[in-house]
């Protein structure tokens, strides 16, 4: 798959969160044993930690701050590398290409087709500031 500017913008980024997401750290936390909820919702799962404290599973913290730290600080070198190796790149990358259809192509075939969210990053007060503006 070439990327480029002609490539279907929807396409780019579900490459782009399979590779630097999907493939990354966040494996690793999706490990495990996958609980059973009978009511759908998880409010029937409970976890006791060391201390004998029963916390109900939607209050439970399930990443701490170093698994989060790691989470991240991989998903910005993914991103960096590869907006480097593709969109930033004066020259094509024939090699990283070519991995990229065999390590994320495959696993975005069936996800759903991201959605333009309006109102992402942008808070009530700086919103009706800006239409405030334009009367």
């Amino acid at each position: 798959m070439k990327i480029s500017l002609n490539k279907s913008q929807k396409e780019l980024v579900k490459m782009m969160v399979a590779a630097c997401v999907r493939r990354g750290y966040l494996e690793r936390l999706h490990e495990g044993t996958p609980l059973v909820t009978r009511t759908g919702d998880y409010s029937d799962v409970k976890v006791i930690d060391a201390e004998g404290r029963e916390i109900p599973w939607n209050e439970v913290s399930r990443i701490d701050q170093k698994e989060m730290k790691t989470l991240i600080t991989g998903i910005v070198n993914r991103v960096y590398t590869f907006l480097m190796r593709t969109l930033f790149s004066t020259t094509e990358d024939k090699a990283f290409h070519v991995a990229l259809d065999r390590a994320a192509a495959p696993w975005v075939k069936h996800w759903d087709e991201p959605k333009y969210l309006d109102d992402f990053l942008m808070s009530p007060i700086a919103s009706s500031d800006s239409s405030a503006e334009d009367d």
